[in-house]
């Protein structure tokens, strides 16, 4: 389910959860993934919370940048940028003290590669 859209209410990721933003496609540069909602929950205070995300290509581009992106309203000009990933085999990243209601993946640039998976870990 890739691509922003305007589905309401988006698919919502809860602590332990792990969601798809892309799933073994092949996405183009500035092809942003569909968003999902970062509900609030008791004990954190103003939304802050970890957020891991994880890289996997089925076939290594030669060159890549993926943002983790995130926003208060769901807007597609909203979305800013608060992490990337430039690694061509994979990795996986944390940012700490997200606070936001919306977070999503956008390839900023790829060439070549292939099956992109960006899974996102509340």
């Amino acid at each position: 389910m890739p691509n922003y859209n305007l589905q309401v209410p988006p698919y919502s990721i809860f602590p332990g959860d792990v969601a798809l933003a892309f799933n073994n496609e092949s996405p183009t540069a500035g092809q942003a993934s569909q968003q999902f909602a970062l509900p609030s929950y008791a004990g954190f205070p103003e939304n802050g919370r970890t957020i891991r995300w994880q890289t996997i290509y089925g076939s290594s581009p030669s060159a890549v940048n993926v943002a983790l992106q995130t926003a208060m309203v769901d807007s597609d000009s909203e979305y800013t940028s608060i992490d990337s990933s430039t690694a061509t085999t994979g990795e996986a990243r944390t940012v700490t003290s997200v606070r936001a209601n919306f977070i999503r993946a956008k390839v900023s640039s790829i060439t070549g590669g292939s099956g992109v998976v960006v899974q996102l870990m509340g």
